[in-house]
């Protein structure tokens, strides 16, 4: 199963991503993502959340071939807005959620992690956001929860990625280890959260969206508008054909 839920102990539940080869998420991917935390978090069992991936990368993004082999903007739309509802998800969920990240986090898995409560990265880990190279925008709210600005508009523009020591150093991500230590790694917070009265967890978490400074469901919501404009105006199939090596119409003869 591409998504997974997994008590791995008391109070402490694994969300794991597995879409080979690179865990670029299909539209109906990002709904049953986003539905899988949100109902772990509703479980009154639930202390902690971890999302977790297997394979090469946690996370490609959308999958962009999907998109390009399908007429109209119906798999665009449908990706919009699962993206939306999967980072919503994270964010809105009722216990905090602490996000494992091995290899390659980029485009969608910039807003998965942006909206997480705590980060804790493999030492091979990568964070970016190529959008621009796609004809698109997106989750710079959320990747400027993790960088400085002046970083995050480079980042942007050059859709250059940033090591995981580079957000140690912000603060951003909790801890660097060796891939192989990573769900360790990440069972240790969940622990140290877990032991905790969850009453006053789910409490906390709560508030704490509620003083955010930033919006960011909102401010996500209206990048997705210039990514729908892009589109409209035909800029973004140029950049994803060219990323997918056909044309839109040449995929479907």
């Amino acid at each position: 199963m591409p998504i997974t839920t997994k008590t791995v102990e008391p109070g402490i539940v694994s969300v794991t991503v597995d879409y080979p080869p690179v865990n670029a998420i299909p539209s109906r991917g990002w709904f049953e993502l986003g539905d899988a935390i949100t109902a772990a978090g509703r479980d009154r069992e639930t202390h902690v959340v971890i999302l977790r991936a297997e394979g090469r990368g946690f996370n490609a993004g959308v999958d962009i071939k999907e998109m390009q082999n399908t007429d109209g903007f119906t798999a665009l739309i449908d990706a919009n807005r699962g993206c939306f509802h999967a980072f919503r998800a994270v964010y809105e969920c009722e216990v905090p959620v602490v996000a494992a990240v091995n290899g390659f986090c980029v485009g969608g898995g910039i807003g998965l992690v942006g909206n997480s409560d705590v980060i804790v990265a493999s030492d091979d880990a990568k964070f970016g956001l190529p959008e621009v190279e796609r004809g698109a925008l997106g989750a710079a709210t959320h990747l400027s929860r993790l960088v400085p600005q002046h970083m995050m508009r480079r980042l942007f523009f050059t859709a250059a990625t940033v090591d995981a020591h580079t957000l140690h150093h912000f603060g951003s991500v909790h801890e660097v280890v060796p891939r192989a230590d990573l769900d360790e790694s990440a069972l240790r917070v969940a622990r140290d959260i877990a032991s905790k009265d969850t009453r006053v967890i789910r409490a906390a978490k709560e508030a704490l969206n509620l003083i955010d400074v930033q919006p960011v469901n909102a401010r996500y919501r209206m990048e997705q508008g210039f990514t729908f404009e892009l589109n409209l105006a035909g800029v973004s199939d140029e950049h994803r054909d060219a990323f997918a090596g056909t044309s839109k119409k040449e995929s479907k003869k």
